[in-house]
């Protein structure tokens, strides 16, 4: 059982090693004026509201009105942050999220909308929002000129989004890409990259890295010599039992004949 145990741990910090060589760890590239949270600025602060953190090797972003969302992509070129909604549920995103605490706006058009709650489902073109939506009410998101309000439905609030609610555009990321102004931004200083990876902890600590590879040879080797004193061991097992079988069985034959005589 301890062999077996040890077996693992090896194998574990062979694969450690392993990530911490690879160069294909992340598509996501941290630049100014992002940065990793006590990382990319250890001794101060980075721009505010640009700070990113990692979790469960994703890069997330945190929104004081709506919580975090995962960053799916960043454009430095057209200054798009595309975002993922961890929840699934964009809409939710846009009735709590408040960008004018932020130093981002959205990047597509907008237009106003209002979220209406109603006890009993609306017939018609009226699409429910599945993921604001439970067994006693149900919301739906409709233009900001609708006046026939219905007895059963209540004004939730009334937002600028880049789109309304539709069965066909439910991704969870789908209209999540922001924008920021690049006024009052410092692009003096050349931009480190960073990754939400083993990797990128290994380029941050490379006495960890040395660590790791020294670590993972060694490993290596001993994964290796216990696996050829294994099958070295079952191979002579097998040979002495082969042994005693042939050799009691050429004593049972000599006594075999002896009796008959």
């Amino acid at each position: 059982m301890d062999f077996i145990i040890s077996i693992k741990f090896l194998c574990y910090v062979f694969l450690l090693a392993k990530a911490c060589n690879s160069t294909t760890v992340s598509s996501l590239e941290i630049r100014s004026p992002f940065w990793i949270n006590g990382l990319d600025h250890p001794n101060q602060k980075g721009p505010k509201g640009f700070n990113l953190f990692c979790r469960e090797n994703r890069t997330m972003i945190h929104f004081p009105t709506y919580g975090d969302l995962v960053v799916k992509s960043i454009s430095y070129e057209t200054r798009r942050l595309g975002l993922l909604d961890p929840k699934s549920c964009v809409h939710e995103v846009f009735l709590n999220l408040n960008l004018s605490l932020t130093p981002f706006s959205y990047y597509y058009d907008l237009k106003q909308y209002k979220y209406i709650n109603c006890s009993s489902k609306l017939v018609g073109s009226f699409k429910q929002v599945p993921c604001l939506s439970g067994t006693n009410h149900h919301v739906y998101v409709v233009d900001s000129s609708f006046s026939s309000m219905p007895f059963s439905c209540s004004c939730v609030k009334t937002v600028e989004i880049p789109f309304s609610y539709s069965p066909y555009l439910s991704d969870s990321s789908f209209g999540l890409g922001l924008t920021w102004n690049s006024i009052g931004l410092d692009h003096g200083e050349e931009a480190t990259s960073s990754r939400c990876t083993l990797g990128f902890l290994c380029e941050r600590f490379p006495m960890l890295e040395k660590s790791l590879k020294v670590s993972g040879v060694i490993a290596s080797i001993f994964i290796v010599g216990m696996l050829f004193y294994a099958t070295r061991s079952r191979y002579r097992k097998e040979v002495n039992a082969r042994m005693v079988q042939e050799t009691f069985g050429d004593q049972l034959e000599i006594e075999e004949l002896l009796g008959e005589y």
